[in-house]
């Protein structure tokens, strides 16, 4: 009878809720088309037609030490690399099917080199599996929400058995879990319709990868879909609940809580641009610093943030991607301390930014200027040791007179002499209590 081991589950957490930052990796085939992962399904694609892409795959600039150099650089400290989409294509030498890389072109088990690489930066290692399968035969395809072939009747009386299509999926996820050494996430997508925790054999599939990789940490898309939080936010969470809640193209307006008031692990996931896999004509990336932003937001509600990234068809990280990167990466040399190993403050959003917490030390993220000095709210002068700029260490001195005088409960420091920042993006002021 499985039982929830909270003291464990807190243990396995801890890197998790230190790191804060990690890069998402949507890679496969489907960046030939280059209309997102989800091509086949938005357009019905039959697999005659999606075949071609598989015959051709050949990403001749692959070079995964130089994503894992660019993934540290901006800060991040995992990644999570898809390993199976949707589609049913695998990145690893899978043992169970043809439809792999290492029978395309290309003919290299990327999975194995992206592990490689990214550990050798020093950097916690993930792997995303889906559970559903567009590929394999046995996966539900007529009258199924999501399958290319959901509405043509020439696929509506073919026989499947999806139990096997069930020993398929859990005999790859061993291959992962048992051929490519210690992995930290095992990150599942996603539960839909009839299509959750033990339709998938759930607790049977968490049973086997804990016991292949003990300590792993995985997402709850094996009981919900990324619209919902599942037993995690109970007090008797199940076997296959997973240990973070997934948000995906959202900040929540609050952390999480389960029904004891504790707080649940959480990690947003979010896109650069419009898409996930590599989309051509998608150019609508976010600025480097409304995404420095939005981490910040994260961690302030004590959550995490992915930030995804869609390669080419020829293995390069699209160039706005890497810009983003390299520029949030000078922001996080500066101020990656009020990041990681940071939470929830406990004290009131201040109208102009966003607290972030680790132990005795405030960090007062400043996202607009204020007239008269900013003002420190939540905390008395005689609570503080200390008020320094995070980014060059510099003494930031309280502001006494007059102006102040009718506000005595709040502190107010100058972090500028002139209408701008030091920092517009973010300037951070480190504020050490006693």
């Amino acid at each position: 009878m499985y039982q929830f081991d909270r003291s464990a589950y807190e243990a396995r957490m801890k890197w998790f809720t230190h790191d804060r930052f990690g890069m998402f990796i949507h890679w496969g085939i489907y960046a030939i088309p280059a209309r997102g992962e989800w091509v086949r399904s938005q357009e019905r694609m039959p697999e005659s037609q999606y075949r071609p892409f598989f015959e051709e795959f050949n990403p001749v600039d692959f070079d995964p030490k130089a994503w894992a150099k660019l993934a540290k650089q901006a800060g991040m400290k995992y990644a999570v690399l898809t390993s199976k989409h949707h589609d049913g294509f695998c990145l690893f030498d899978s043992a169970l099917t043809d439809w792999k890389v290492t029978n395309t072109p290309f003919g290299r088990d990327i999975v194995r080199e992206f592990l490689d690489a990214f550990r050798a930066e020093g950097l916690k290692v993930g792997l995303y599996y889906s559970l559903l399968d567009w590929h394999h035969p046995d996966y539900p395809a007529y009258g199924d929400q999501n399958h290319p072939e959901r509405d043509n009747p020439a696929f509506k009386d073919v026989p499947r058995d999806f139990d096997r299509y069930l020993d398929y999926m859990h005999g790859q996820v061993r291959e992962l879990c048992t051929n490519y050494g210690k992995l930290d996430i095992m990150w599942f997508d996603f539960s839909y319709g009839e299509l959750t925790g033990e339709t998938w054999r759930g607790a049977e599939l968490v049973r086997m990868v804990r016991e292949l990789q003990p300590g792993i940490i995985l997402d709850n898309r094996l009981e919900v879909s990324g619209s919902g939080f599942g037993s995690i936010a109970t007090d008797a969470p199940l076997e296959y609940s997973g240990d973070f809640v997934s948000p995906e193209q959202i900040i929540p307006q609050t952390g999480f809580r389960d029904s004891a008031g504790r707080s649940i692990c959480w990690e947003a996931c979010i896109t650069m641009n419009d898409n996930w896999g590599y989309t051509a004509l998608d150019k609508n990336f976010k600025p480097a610093g409304t995404l420095i932003r939005k981490l910040v937001e994260c961690v302030s509600k004590g959550g995490n943030l992915l930030l995804n990234v869609g390669p080419d068809a020829r293995g390069n990280i699209p160039p706005e991607s890497a810009a983003i990167l390299n520029a949030i990466g000078e922001w996080m040399r500066k101020n990656g301390e009020s990041i990681y190993g940071c939470g929830v403050s406990d004290l009131p959003k201040p109208e102009n930014g966003r607290i972030t917490r680790c132990g005795k030390t405030l960090y007062y993220h400043i996202l607009e200027n204020s007239i008269g000095g900013v003002p420190l709210q939540g905390v008395g002068a005689d609570e503080i040791e200390s008020i320094r700029l995070l980014a060059d260490g510099s003494e930031v001195k309280q502001l006494k007179g007059w102006i102040w005088d009718n506000y005595p409960d709040v502190v107010f420091v100058e972090v500028s002499r002139s209408a701008r920042l030091p920092d517009e993006t973010d300037t951070v002021v480190a504020v050490r209590l006693k």
